[in-house]
């Protein structure tokens, strides 16, 4: 992992033409239009890249419903989903109009440009120190807990749908520092979207997922420094 996202660092004119479709608006599109295709795509990929990660949860959530008839656990449990992706939509909401104000400006002006090379390569190198603190040893538990506190709901919708916020809201929060290189290496980039999933699941579901987010947080930094090199360079 850590070899492939150093390959990740340069940012290729291909990736940086998908990076400025994915924040503008189309010919005759409104800002609102175009805030709700990102939303809608970034809500998709979200649900692609955490899927790995949801299933388990998703699972352990409808064993929980034994005493439930079955066609009300599978309701319930498509509830908690729709809660939990709920809340990874509205993350995209949030970022899209500072994302497509920056890239706006980084289509006119070349200083923008530069320096947003710049700041990407420091936001994927922060992003790999924040996996190295205790801060991430704490989230990687708290979504564990969140994981197993399904039983604790009440078997009814309103209790179905908090526990799928409070898992998005842990999985949000869990994931900040990886959903911030998705943003700088490249959110349309699939190369991007395949290691940072594996990452991501793999960190919270393995055994030793401490050591796991350490190691993916020596990548980070390995990768943001290359980055800002080649961005200064």
């Amino acid at each position: 992992m850590s070899s492939m996202m150093p390959a990740m660092g340069a940012t290729s004119p291909h990736g940086e033409l998908a990076m400025s479709m994915m924040w503008s608006r189309m010919p005759g599109q409104s800002w609102l239009g175009a805030a709700t295709s990102f939303v809608a795509m970034w809500s998709v990929m979200m649900f692609a890249m955490m899927l790995p990660s949801l299933v388990p949860v998703l699972r352990r959530y409808r064993r929980s419903l034994v005493p439930v008839a079955s066609p009300r656990a599978v309701t319930l449990t498509a509830i908690v989903a729709i809660a939990y992706m709920t809340v990874w939509a509205a993350v995209g909401a949030v970022i899209y109009p500072p994302g497509a104000m920056l890239a706006s400006l980084a289509t006119t002006l070349p200083t923008v440009a530069r320096s947003i090379r710049v700041s990407a390569g420091l936001v994927v190198l922060a992003s790999g120190a924040l996996q190295l603190t205790p801060w991430k040893r704490v989230r990687l538990d708290c979504w564990r807990t969140a994981m197993e506190c399904a039983h604790h709901r009440s078997a009814n919708a309103r209790g179905a749908w908090h526990h799928g916020v409070q898992l998005g809201a842990e999985c949000v929060r869990c994931g900040a520092g990886l959903t911030a290189s998705l943003l700088a290496l490249g959110a349309m980039d699939p190369k991007v979207m395949v290691v940072l999933t594996v990452a991501g699941a793999v960190e919270r579901l393995a055994p030793n997922a401490d050591r796991v987010a350490r190691l993916v947080g020596v990548a980070g930094v390995v990768a943001g420094a290359v980055m800002i090199a080649r961005a200064v360079g």
